[in-house]
Formats: structure tokens, sequence, C-alpha cells
């Protein structure tokens, strides 16, 4: 039984990989601004916690939870994600601050809030976004989302070589179209290959074991190319 802690999980991938971990018998700390569809679910070994990445104050319930129940923390998993579609003309200060705050600048507090309860072994799994990674296909509109998912995989190059002699490992997946609801709202009538539940159990093996075969790596997860 591993200790698992998985950001954006009220619905989409983040709330089938709260499900299969679950389900695997794992202990699941599930942080979401809405917690509700978890909490509905009584999932045996689910904690649900309201939780904004954004609200500086939030972080403290974390670090208590995981103090007075865990003291341990196997894999954490950055997966929760801010969205604005606008062309770049109409994106304001005020939307980039909305994207980086959840994207960027809450992966990076998280990250630092948990690392000091991980051990040799554990596992950092930050999901960013194939709009991210140089060369890739872009779609216009994304200019505040895609920069920001670019900002954490080199984060987490930047983290695994800082921590290399710890035995925590860093790596990020860039997903290409996964069929969720913010993909919807992004793109209406939009239909991707990968469902969510596909894409959540790929997720779950990697986090559990991608840290004996890579660290500070970016992997690709999409069929499509480029």
């Amino acid at each position: 039984m591993s200790n698992i802690i998985i950001t954006g999980t009220s619905r989409g991938i983040g709330f089938e990989l709260v499900k299969l971990f679950a389900k695997a018998g794992h202990q699941v700390l599930a942080l979401s601004r809405n917690e509700n569809p978890i909490e509905i679910l009584k999932l045996e070994y689910v904690t649900a916690i309201s939780f904004d990445l954004s609200e500086v104050n939030d972080y403290k319930k974390i670090e208590d939870f995981i103090n007075s129940n865990w003291k341990q923390v196997d894999v954490l998993i950055n997966n929760a994600g801010m969205l604005i579609n606008k062309p770049f003309s109409q994106l304001t200060t005020a939307d980039f601050e909305t994207v980086y705050k959840t994207n960027v600048f809450g992966v990076a507090e998280l990250t630092r809030i948990v690392m000091p309860f991980m051990r040799k072994g554990s596992h950092v799994v930050t999901i960013s976004s194939m709009g991210g990674v140089q060369g890739s296909m872009k779609f216009p509109g994304l200019a505040a989302y895609s920069s920001s998912k670019a900002a954490v995989i080199n984060l987490t190059e930047l983290l695994a070589e800082e921590y290399k002699d710890s035995g925590i490992s860093f790596n990020v997946l860039a997903l290409g179209a996964v069929q969720t609801e913010m993909l919807e709202e992004a793109f209406p009538g939009y239909k991707a290959s990968t469902s969510a539940l596909d894409m959540a159990q790929y997720i779950l093996d990697f986090s559990l074991n991608g840290q004996k075969y890579y660290n500070g790596k970016l992997l690709q997860v999409s069929n499509s190319t480029p």
C-alpha cells in the first residue's frame, strides 16, 4: 500500500485515477476545489479535501494531513490544470496569472510542501501537454496554457538535477488529446481517441514504476504526430 496525492480529482483523468488507485488498495489524498464528486463515492482508503492551488492558505491543510495521518508520501501526481482559450490579442495579464497560478506556481509550491515527506524511491509525476513540447503541433488560443505546460517541463528537469542525490524521482508526462470535460470546454465537438480512463491507467502504472527507469525525463504520451 502506497500513499498517493493527486490534484484535480473532481473530474477527468484525476477522478479516474482516484478510483483506480483505491481499487488497487492504495491510500489516496484527493485534492480538488470541489471535493464532492470523490466524497460521494465513499471509497475505502480515500480522503478528499477541498484544495485550491492558487490559495496560499490551503497548503497548510495538506501539510497538516500528512503529518497527522501518513508521515510519508510515495507518489505526488500534479494533475490539476487551468485552461483559458482566447486569441493572444485578448489575453490579459490576469488571464496569464490565473493559468500560471495553477499550472506552474501551484505545481512548484505543492511539490515543495510534499517533498520533506518523500523518501528514496518516491516519485513526483507532473502532467504536462504536447502543446508545451518544443516542435510539437500548436493550437491558436492556448498561449497561456501551452506556455505554462512548457514551464513545468523545465521545472521537472531542474528539480531532478537539484535533488538527484535524494533518491526522489521527478518526471513529466506530456499528454496528447484526451476526451475530458476540459477538452470539451476548450474545443467543443472535438473527439479524442483516448479516454480519461485509459490515460489514467497509463499514469497509474507509470507513477508506481516509472521512477525505476526515468528521472528528469519528459515522456510524450500521444498517439498522434508530431
